[in-house]
């Protein structure tokens, strides 16, 4: 799998590491994900041979972003880091993020194409994301009161609402129009943002863009909610 920026997932569990390959893979099939947990003997711990052998292996040309559950496994990917000579070293960034919600963004935006760094970026954008929600569905007031060039309201159909699989299916969608959009006063192209808004079913998504050319974007998400993501 190349052409795509590689992710790393390291536990203290080798299962906890598996369990992200494949829960990130459900939203990011042709990124390559690595585990890297336990001991060599697959014990809890963390091992510097496991994942420096997963960066080797992660890493189609485009670079590898490292995801750490607890704190001496991020020591263990910082060492790792320390010992790769400078092209390597130049190729892989270690975030300090949420497990789970950083390691599903960083995939997503990784499935999108996005470089390295906007890749590590989308992880860090965990620590975030929710800031200010409370978990209500309609948009904040400052949300509501903004206005754009072109926006469309569309209900979401799903039974479960915009959870994981559709809202990544949505964010991939978004980062192919070069423009920005907004869904309720989120950024479309951030997964955990989009997320954060619990749309459930029966919520109403304001999709927008400022941008003069937003039209065709706005539109195109607009009718991938209305087709229920093919689970209606």
């Amino acid at each position: 799998m190349s052409g795509k920026v590689g992710i790393v997932f390291v536990s203290h569990s080798s299962r906890i590491a598996e369990g992200m390959v494949d829960l990130a893979g459900q939203m990011a099939g042709s990124v390559h994900l690595v585990a890297a947990g336990g001991t060599d003997d697959d014990g809890i711990g963390t091992s510097f041979t496991k994942v420096m052998s997963g960066v080797a292996e992660a890493d189609g040309g485009e670079g590898v972003v490292v995801i750490s559950d607890l704190g001496s496994a991020l020591l263990t990917a910082e060492t790792v880091l320390d010992m790769l000579d400078e092209d390597q070293r130049a190729r892989v960034r270690v975030v300090d993020v949420p497990f789970v919600e950083g390691g599903v963004a960083a995939a997503v935006a990784a499935e999108s194409g996005s470089a390295l760094d906007a890749v590590a970026q989308a992880a860090r954008g965990a620590v975030d994301a929710w800031a200010g929600s409370d978990g209500d569905t309609a948009p904040e007031p400052e949300a509501a009161a903004a206005s754009g060039p072109y926006e469309r309201e569309v209900v979401v159909r799903n039974p479960e609402g915009l959870h994981a699989r559709p809202a990544a299916e949505f964010v991939k969608l978004a980062n192919t129009f070069p423009v920005k959009v907004t869904v309720n006063g989120k950024d479309a192209k951030s997964l955990l943002g989009i997320m954060s808004l619990g749309l459930t079913a029966g919520s109403t998504a304001r999709i927008a863009s400022d941008d003069a050319e937003g039209r065709a974007a706005v539109d195109a998400l607009a009718e991938l909610v209305e087709t229920g993501f093919g689970e209606i």
